[in-house]
């Protein structure tokens, strides 16, 4: 039975996710941090599909708070055999109006902490040699967007950290992959304003976006595929 660590589990794309996964045999660890309420809630939902899981809580810019959570785990389910680094945030600015503060918040939660849980998982997977870590990008990281430099920056370097990352530790049989959903309607995108959400709608070629649904089935094939490492995959139809 896998055991699957999802952080940021409170969001759109994280509850998609644990439901999909819930389905199968699975462990999963749901990882919140500033929504306890909201990660208890996920958690009781999932053992009422009977689904075995924990809720952590881990501020993920803090790498002792995050081996304190992967030392957690351990004890109680041994490893993480999946680890998705979903947790993400954005802090819109343009370039001259962004703090130095809003920057470092933005990299440490969108590049830093996913650094920080596959340094530990990564550890974890070796002993066993095998395991698969998937991270959660973004297609802005290719094209840029005004006011989110620190968010596509993070992003793109992501990208980069998982190609460097799957070369690495490819002969100890891990697998590392990223995804980038496309545009969702989540708690994320909620701030954009309506003239942004019909651009990004109208660069699909299919006129339409993803779904938390769809990205979280994909996802789990993903995850149960054993000879891809290294790649990054575009879930919508935006051709750049």
């Amino acid at each position: 039975m896998r055991t699957i660590l999802i952080t940021g589990a409170t969001g759109g794309l994280g509850q998609a996710l644990c439901k999909f996964f819930s389905k199968y045999a699975c462990r999963i660890a749901v990882h919140t941090y500033r929504n306890q309420a909201h990660g208890k809630y996920v958690v009781e939902t999932l053992r009422g599909n009977h689904c075995e899981t924990a809720l952590y809580s881990a501020d993920l810019k803090d790498p002792s708070e995050v081996k304190n959570m992967f030392r957690e785990i351990r004890e109680s389910w041994d490893s993480v055999d999946l680890l998705i680094n979903n947790a993400g945030m954005r802090n819109d600015r343009l370039l001259q109006m962004t703090k130095v503060s809003d920057w470092d918040e933005v990299i440490a939660v969108n590049l830093s902490g996913p650094f920080y849980c596959m340094r530990e998982a990564g550890a974890m997977m070796q002993l066993k040699g095998r395991g698969h870590i998937i991270n959660i990008s973004s297609q802005a990281a290719f094209t840029g967007r005004i006011g989110q430099s620190s968010y596509t920056a993070a992003k793109r370097a992501l990208i980069a950290l998982t190609q460097s990352t799957a070369r690495e530790w490819g002969s100890t049989g891990i697998q590392v992959n990223a995804v980038c959903p496309g545009f969702l309607q989540s708690p994320m995108t909620e701030g954009l304003e309506p003239a942004q959400s019909e651009e990004i709608i109208s660069g699909n070629v299919l006129g339409r976006h993803s779904t938390c649904e769809e990205v979280a089935e994909f996802i789990h094939h993903l995850s149960e595929m054993k000879h891809v490492s290294g790649q990054t995959f575009n879930l919508d139809s935006r051709i750049s």
